[in-house]
């Protein structure tokens, strides 16, 4: 049994929806638990385990954490620009071979569906796409820095 980033994604907001607290899915391919209010999600080698916000114990809002260190754009902008998240839990790379150039820069052009970035998870690869077209106003990760799930990975200005 395979799972895609999608297919767990909707599995764990199908349980949110009730009052289980740990479901657990089992076969000879895969072991994946999931457990409420721990902020845990793990899985058996060879399958990548996604972190989900977890609601607050008062029933409130999700939280996503947010690096501290992010710079904020000048108040100006910051009503303006759309992040670039992760996917995905993984490792960022700029560009598509460590000698080959980064596929953007801060001030480039970008288009809806073109590759700004690399994860990594699970020794594959994974391509982000841009959901936006505009321009990079900042990039928000260094190269080969881990990164979490819907960590804001880079700034656009949309055109």
């Amino acid at each position: 049994m395979q799972l895609d980033f999608n297919q767990l994604r909707e599995l764990i907001a199908a349980l949110e929806g009730t009052d289980i607290s740990e479901f657990t899915l089992k076969n000879e391919d895969l072991e994946l638990t999931i457990r409420k209010g721990s902020g845990v999600v793990s899985a058996a080698p060879g399958v990548m385990a996604v972190p989900q916000p977890v609601a607050a114990p008062d029933g409130g809002p999700a939280e996503v954490p947010t690096p501290a260190s992010s710079p904020t754009p000048p108040p100006s902008a910051a009503a303006k620009w759309v992040e670039i998240v992760s996917p995905m839990v993984g490792t960022f790379y700029r560009a598509p071979a460590p000698d080959e150039p980064p596929f953007v820069d801060v001030g480039d052009r970008i288009s809806n569906q073109q590759t700004v970035c690399i994860i990594e998870a699970m020794k594959l690869m994974n391509e982000v796409e841009s959901e936006v077209t505009g321009e990079v106003i900042e990039i928000l990760v260094e190269n080969g820095e881990p990164v979490e799930y819907n960590q804001p990975l880079m700034r656009v200005l949309p055109a």
